[in-house]
């Protein structure tokens, strides 16, 4: 009689261990920013290679980094970071390159996106959206508002109204930098140190509300609790349209000093558990008509070529689409690393806590 029940629990092992490696092949762990998808095209995506996909969320990339380091890179199959996270995901062993024999729609992708900076060769990313981070402000309150950083830092310009400023310190910091006439993508330690003073002195105006990220800050500016904030093109022009009378009197603009222009991409972590999947929703999103209705569910500019045709109109214009002149003032916030990145650290903690 043992050894027949040590059979049946082999066996019954056996069984639950199969079923067990079955149902890791048939999911999808995606962990992406909030509200960053369509439900339609996850079911579309699971009906098409019957599989489920679990969505996990962040709020921030450091929050994201932090998950990934603590085992993340195990249990997730795509992560969707932004372009100066990349560098550091790439030398920190996170992530792994992608097998482009697999993504027939890479050509798709528009030619400013195929061998960016931040990844050269696209060895590592393929494009998920792109857009700006600007500044958004209360037109009522500002009718001649100047088209510049100074509606933060300039206490002349802005006396009495509260404003907000973001709480990722490289945005903040590039902001000051841009604001005083070193470029928004400046490294230069001198140009980080007069703009962390420049940040500490505008934390100390009674008018300074605090650091608030991309959707709060446009739930204070819409509520009146700030006139003045910084967020991203796509959520400010998402909340317009979805509530254009609490939003009417709201405008966004790309500072003449310079903004950020940044770009999400999709990645494969070191030791994802379904890669050949995540291999196919990359694929997914790269087709011409999933990647347009990406962009018109949630208001981002698409990196898909052919995605151009199936665009809703509102799409190809500003806020979405910056005009020729903003596009020229944008750049990308820079990835740091080594001694940079912990003086930069150690800058950004000390605007932080003065």
């Amino acid at each position: 009689m043992t050894n027949n029940k040590t059979l049946l629990a082999l066996s019954l092992g056996g069984l639950l261990l199969a079923g067990s490696v079955q149902a890791q092949e048939n999911k999808l762990y995606l962990f992406n920013w909030t509200e960053y998808m369509d439900p339609e095209i996850i079911e579309a995506f699971e009906a098409k290679y019957d599989v489920d996909v679990v969505q996990n969320y962040f709020n921030s990339l450091p929050e994201m980094f932090a998950k990934l380091n603590a085992g993340g890179a195990s249990q997730y199959d795509i992560i969707v970071p932004s372009n100066y996270y990349v560098p550091r995901l790439i030398q920190t062993g996170l992530v792994q390159k992608l097998d482009r024999s697999k993504l027939e729609n890479l050509d798709n992708v528009m030619e400013q996106f195929r061998d960016p900076a931040y990844d050269p060769g696209a060895e590592y990313t393929a494009p998920y959206q792109w857009g700006t981070t600007g500044i958004v402000y209360n037109t009522e309150t500002f009718p001649e508002a100047p088209k510049s950083w100074s509606l933060m830092f300039d206490p002349e310009v802005n006396p009495d109204h509260p404003f907000a400023l973001m709480g990722d310190g490289q945005v903040s910091m590039g902001g000051a930098c841009a604001y005083l006439g070193h470029g928004y993508d400046c490294t230069d330690m001198d140009a980080w140190k007069e703009a962390a003073r420049l940040l500490i002195d505008t934390k100390g105006r009674e008018t300074f509300s605090g650091f608030t990220d991309g959707t709060p800050a446009l739930q204070q500016l819409a509520r009146g609790v700030t006139h003045v904030g910084l967020s991203y093109n796509g959520d400010y022009l998402f909340f317009k349209t979805e509530d254009p009378e609490t939003f009417a009197s709201l405008d966004f603009m790309i500072p003449d000093e310079g903004a950020e222009m940044w770009v999400d991409s999709m990645m494969i972590p070191a030791e994802a558990p379904n890669p050949d999947m995540a291999h196919k929703f990359i694929d997914f999103i790269l087709d011409a008509k999933v990647g347009a209705q990406l962009s018109n569910y949630n208001y981002y500019a698409s990196p898909n070529a052919a995605a151009a045709p199936y665009l809703d109109e509102v799409l190809t214009q500003p806020p979405v689409q910056p005009s020729d002149a903003d596009m020229e003032r944008l750049r990308f916030t820079p990835s740091l690393e080594g001694n940079a990145l912990q003086t930069f650290q150690q800058l950004w903690s000390e605007v932080q806590s003065r």
